[in-house]
């Protein structure tokens, strides 16, 4: 498996940071979750005078083996159909990243239908989806690599272009299924625990997309055995699209930027990279959490805390860049905020 050379941030800088935040012009502590939220990004940069820059966006998509049981209400011509509307504009990934001012990179990394014609999307296609994890592993090792370095490889572009922080969102019908398990394996949460209602299942397919897990998990165990690796768990279950926000985010924390995470699927993703990597936490900042069941459980089980709770549940990155209004406060906060002394303002504390 492709490895990462992954340092947690220096902590030089910490007392001068914190130093400087206590010593704006403001009750200690009154920013909250701003204040928090500067530190990291500060420790990141390793600077008192944080930016953000060219922020960039990374729209995965691909297909699931997985999908031909019924585990999702959505078909999987739904997966291209959207990524051919995302190139048109329509999308909510769309609107959020016009509103926010982000590069938007659409890529196909798994898209079970020829793309390839279709301008404005980034053709990096592994396979016409992953097999069905039902009866074998999603993926061989090889293409697990590959997923891995094509996330590390849009990455790199990203910050040749003057990048400096990144989003990841996902298209891909049944992503939840092998979410679901990942966080079931990965945390030891029991897996009815873990299944929830994906795109919109009713009680009967949740109990059907449950059985169907359940029966992976068994069959995975079987093959792998009961001491399977971090490593294992996301060959086995994981899309290419996962595998590849994986990569994508083990190299942005590699090369020390700022790495947005969005809902339940990209979460699961975060949960992956850090039992693989566990200094990566310390350059993700968790957006959103949604509404999928177990989501509040897996971030909790992180240590996790996300910026929102707008009871979303589209996926695409949406949450994470709602998300990125706040964390353009928590620049400002530490730049732009006048000090006590400047301000001629009794320091009272």
């Amino acid at each position: 498996m492709r490895k990462f050379d992954i340092q947690r941030p220096k902590e030089d800088l910490r007392q001068t940071i914190q130093a400087k935040i206590d010593n704006l012009n403001k009750p200690k502590g009154s920013l909250g979750r701003l204040e928090e939220l500067a530190m990291q990004l500060c420790m990141i940069q390793q600077t008192t005078e944080p930016v953000l820059s060219h922020p960039c966006h990374l729209l995965l998509g691909a297909d699931h083996g997985v999908e031909r049981e019924g585990v999702s209400v959505s078909p999987r011509e739904v997966t291209w159909q959207q990524m051919i509307n995302f190139t048109k504009g329509g999308g909510g990934v769309n609107m959020f990243c016009r509103q926010h001012k982000f590069t938007l990179k659409i890529v196909d990394v798994g898209v079970d239908y020829d793309l390839s014609a279709v301008e404005g999307v980034r053709n990096m296609k592994i396979a016409n989806g992953t097999a069905n994890f039902l009866y074998e592993p999603a993926m061989t090792a090889e293409q697990m690599d590959m997923a891995l370095a094509t996330g590390a490889e849009l990455v790199d572009e990203c910050i040749e272009e003057g990048s400096n922080i990144i989003c990841i969102g996902e298209m891909g019908i049944a992503n939840t299924s092998p979410s679901s398990i990942w966080m079931s394996l990965m945390e030891n949460i029991p897996l009815d625990e873990c299944v929830g209602a994906g795109a919109g299942l009713n009680s009967e397919g949740i109990r059907h997309k449950y059985d169907v897990l359940k029966r992976s998990v068994e069959q995975f165990h079987k093959l792998m055995g009961d001491d399977a690796a971090t490593e294992d768990a996301i060959r086995y279950f994981g899309g290419f699209e996962m595998v590849a926000a994986i990569g994508a985010m083990l190299r942005g924390a590699e090369r020390k930027i700022t790495v947005m995470v969005d809902g339940f699927i990209m979460s699961a993703c975060a949960l992956a990279a850090v039992r693989l990597y566990p200094s990566a936490f310390d350059y993700m900042v968790f957006g959103h959490q949604g509404d999928e069941s177990g989501h509040a459980r897996m971030l909790k089980a992180m240590g996790a805390r996300p910026l929102l709770s707008l009871g979303l549940r589209l996926g695409e990155g949406t949450g994470a860049l709602c998300s990125y209004a706040i964390i353009e406060s928590a620049v400002r906060m530490v730049r732009e905020m006048n000090n006590f002394d400047n301000a001629k303002i009794t320091k009272y504390f």
